[in-house]
């Protein structure tokens, strides 16, 4: 019986691998590709050549386009596996009318870390249970439905 638990725990051990587990999302080797790219040389077709299709574009301006590079690892066991960042780029490109590169900008993690978020909220201006919103959705029920028509039709048919 101890030759059995012995040969389990090895299978099971066995099975284990030290390696770190790497989840990768979006352009792979972003920082080295997007260094031969030229400003003023290169034009769309050199960039999705060499990018692919991009990440997201601007929904602004359709000459701005978005590439990202983002990997992700398990951090120790000491914080249960959760993932961990340690590798997170982005490449903004912006082209002029003619499909030519007009300005790249390159952030790494580093530079996103010393970016300032503003911490300010907008408020809604009608809260849910507010007079103004009551009387709002009254109105608004009665302009629908002036005669109280699908009322009566929604209440025959719950009867039945």
């Amino acid at each position: 019986m101890k030759i059995f638990y012995i040969i389990l725990s090895f299978f099971i051990i066995s099975s284990c691998s030290f390696n770190q587990v790497v989840k990768h999302h979006g352009v792979h080797f972003l920082e080295e590709k997007q260094k031969s790219l030229k400003v003023n040389e290169s034009n769309k077709n050199d960039i999705t050549k060499l990018l692919g299709i991009p990440s997201t574009t601007s929904k602004f301006d359709n000459d701005l386009w978005i590439y990202i590079e983002r990997k992700q690892t398990q951090s120790k066991l000491r914080n249960l596996g959760k993932m961990k960042i340690f590798k997170n780029d982005v490449l903004v490109i912006e082209l002029d009318n003619y499909g030519i590169l007009k300005k790249k900008e390159f952030y790494n993690i580093e530079d996103m870390e010393n970016i300032k978020i503003a911490e300010g909220t907008t408020g809604s201006a009608f809260k849910k249970n507010s007079f103004i919103y009551d009387f709002m959705s009254s109105m608004r029920q009665k302009v629908n439905d002036p005669l109280g028509v699908r009322a009566k039709k929604r209440k025959e048919i719950s009867q039945r």
